[in-house]
């Protein structure tokens, strides 16, 4: 294109500007450099103004990136204000140009200005970039200025322009020009990867931009699509990988709600929840897993977990979050995964991972130097929890995870933040997740010789977290045995008959195994429900209702200072978590009795399961502590007993021990043994003579 076409072209967009942009390039001229350095201009609007140079930009955006600038510096303005290096940054795009990671032809698209929607999992330390380097000759002094593209490799001159000789040079960095650089890269969402592998794809962005994201936010990001040759041992291959030269980014509000709902979603949602011959918790109850026969209680647990209390923020600053977090525990092949999976693919936004082998930084944060950094430089890595921003957390195998990830898990858990301090790295993370963990007992099964805290290998502070604990026990029983047996038959029969032909398979069968709602309108459901409602008490009577339980439930035990403490002071926003959730699930902004009375029996049926000692009272260091008071009472009186057993000189015998335990005691040879090994653990006694022996210290 000729010099007078590029002229005319910046002309136009002097025209453009003048028309659409001259209130916004006025407060441009007030606070470039320091303020502001870049004009953002909508799509929308320059398609509107031209058509055909709207379409240019997006398949020639290096050309048209400079006609706007130029056009910038070309606007009238007063004399003394110089816009200098402004830029000019194009979003906005049209839906046929943006994309989620993994979308898109890079084939077809290279070269051409796209969105790519998505989350951002890493992103490097802020970096310097050379935009002009300045050479001083080191034999004349001559000094040489060579712009340096960032796309391509690092360009020297090849002669003094003063004695015509080929150097050596030396960069001088004061005579050179820099701008800041980062890069970043950008994964499908949660809700859209659906827990699997999500693609994803790298952005480097420059001058202002940079850091204004963090990993675990939703951006849109517009940009041109380059190729980068792959090379292995020094040589060039003929594959190529994508990368975005960012130009725009749009942060977006990343709620768990990110879905779009209709007028007639709407009307339909309301139809469902107001009809009066249905139960809307019924109906979510039997969506959750309806091959799964049995264990309402944690369905209808999941089912409010997934609608969510309400965060508040004080006016202090600080906050009560409303995200419930629960956790399933019990035997293997009892459900757990079953339930686990159905709220993951029901949560319009869900993060699915295993403990097992799970680092601190693969559930929270890290700062991190892998191959994803250039030039060596730190990158903050998001993880799981970060991932699940504003959604579910699905953990699996919590009894497997590292113990520093327990660690890590605690504050996340409870201030849903993740601080970051490492290789000058100092930031917070959000993580306001949901999280769902499953576990199995220390033993692999549970042991009915124990009490139920004594068979969970977990942290107990990483337990108190959790809002709702249930119990799953694998024990013969012939009824309930028959009607699992016949659901797992039945509905694979039936999926097999379906797929096959649709028409074969009865409709009064098909009820019997598939969802009660469907799962997209359940998705709706539950996004809408949380969008649109932030539920308070109906007035001080529903209010006076729950306090009464508390502090009824406060007292269950008596006031004597040996008797146990049946609850804290958690279980009580436990309790309006889920009263919350109740009335949101009802499509309401008014708590009413009825959701405190469910919320009150959801939390109940969760401590008659666990959270009682050997008595059968409610304990709270059952689950805050991890031991009973009745445990705390068995182990001083087997200290004592060791005391009163144990020789003059050396270690009493465990087996002797179990033997007198069980005799004065009433306690089994396996508990005294397992009450063993934790007191050595603690430290309150040792074994001199290795395992199998016991003697307290200074006795």
């Amino acid at each position: 294109m000729s010099a007078p076409a590029n002229r005319d072209l910046a002309e136009r967009f002097v025209e453009f500007y003048r028309n659409y942009y001259r209130e916004e390039i006025g407060r441009l001229a007030q606070r470039y450099p320091k303020e502001q350095r870049s004009l953002v201009i909508e799509y929308s609007d320059l398609q509107t103004f031209d058509p055909s140079i709207a379409d240019d930009w997006v398949e020639k955006p290096d050309q048209f990136q400079e006609y706007a600038e130029e056009g910038l510096r070309l606007f009238d303005l007063p004399a003394d204000v110089k816009l200098g290096q402004a830029h000019v940054r194009l979003t906005g795009l049209p839906d046929d140009q943006t994309y989620y990671p993994g979308e898109q032809s890079p084939s077809d698209d290279k070269g051409t200005y796209v969105t790519f929607e998505g989350q951002v999992s890493k992103a490097t330390e802020v970096y310097s970039v050379i935009l002009e380097a300045a050479f001083e000759c080191q034999r004349c002094g001559t000094m040489t200025y060579i712009p340096q593209p960032d796309t391509k490799d690092f360009q020297e001159p090849h002669e003094c322009q003063g004695c015509e000789r080929q150097g050596p040079f030396r960069i001088d960095f004061d005579q050179s020009t820099f701008i800041d650089g980062q890069k970043l890269r950008i994964e499908e969402p949660p809700e859209i990867a659906q827990g699997g592998n999500p693609s994803h794809i790298d952005v480097y962005v420059e001058d202002e931009l940079v850091e204004r994201v963090e990993p675990g936010d939703k951006a849109s990001i517009s940009g041109i699509l380059h190729l980068r040759q792959k090379s292995s041992n020094n040589k060039k291959q003929g594959t190529f990988t994508t990368y975005l030269e960012g130009q725009a980014i749009d942060l977006k509000d990343t709620e768990f709600e990110d879905i779009d709902i209709t007028p007639e979603d709407e009307r339909e949602i309301h139809a469902v929840v107001d009809d009066p011959e249905t139960d809307i918790f019924d109906l979510g109850v039997g969506s959750i897993a309806p091959s799964h026969e049995g264990d309402e209680e944690a369905k209808l647990g999941i089912f409010l977990q997934l609608l969510g209390g309400v965060r508040t923020e004080l006016p202090d600053g600080t906050h009560r979050r409303g995200d419930p977090h629960m956790l399933l525990i019990g035997d293997p092949s009892t459900g757990k995964s079953t339930l686990m999976d159905a709220a993951e693919r029901i949560a319009p936004r869900a993060v699915s991972v295993s403990g097992h082998g799970a680092s601190a930084s693969g559930l929270t944060a890290a700062a991190v130097r892998d191959d994803f950094s250039d030039n060596g430089q730190w990158a903050l890595e998001a993880g799981a929890l970060v991932h699940a921003h504003k959604g579910l957390a699905c953990v699996d195998e919590l009894d497997k995870i590292q113990p520093d990830a327990v660690k890590s898990m605690h504050k996340a858990l409870e201030q849903q933040r993740i601080p970051i301090s490492k290789a000058g790295i100092n930031t917070t993370l959000p993580a306001e997740t949901a999280v769902l963990a499953a576990a199995n007992p220390k033993h692999s099964r549970w042991d009915p010789h124990l009490e139920d805290h004594e068979q969970i290998d977990l942290d107990s502070a990483l337990i108190s977290r959790f809002g709702l604990i249930f119990k799953f026990v694998d024990r013969p029983d012939p009824d309930h045995d028959d009607i699992v047996a016949d659901t797992i038959l039945l509905s694979k029969d039936l999926a097999k008959k379906y797929n096959a032909d649709p028409h074969s398979v009865d409709e009064s069968e098909l009820s019997e195994v598939e969802p009660a709602l469907p799962i997209e309108f359940l998705r709706k459901y539950i996004a809408y429900a949380r969008k649109n409602y932030e539920p308070v008490f109906r007035d001080a009577s529903v209010r006076k209702k729950m306090r009464e339980a508390y502090v009824t439930l406060r007292s269950a035990n008596g006031y004597d200072e040996n008797a146990a403490i049946p609850v804290s002071t958690r279980k009580l926003e436990d309790v309006l978590r889920f009263a919350e959730a109740s009335a949101r699930g009802r499509l309401s902004n008014v708590i009413e009795e009825q959701d405190v009375e469910r919320a009150q029996e959801l939390v109940g049926d969760s401590l008659r399961q666990f959270g009682t000692n050997a008595d059968g009272n409610l304990d709270v260091d059952v689950i805050e502590s991890g031991t009973s008071m009745t445990q705390k009472q068995r182990r001083e009186q087997l200290l004592d007993l060791i005391v009163e057993e144990q020789p003059t000189q050396g270690a009493l015998d465990v087996d002797d021990l179990c033997e007198a335990a069980e005799e004065q005691l009433g306690l089994e040879p396996r508990m005294v043994k397992d009450e063993v090994e934790v007191l050595a653990k603690k430290g309150e006694l040792y074994q001199p003579g290795g395992p199998g022996t016991a003697r307290v210290f200074g006795e």
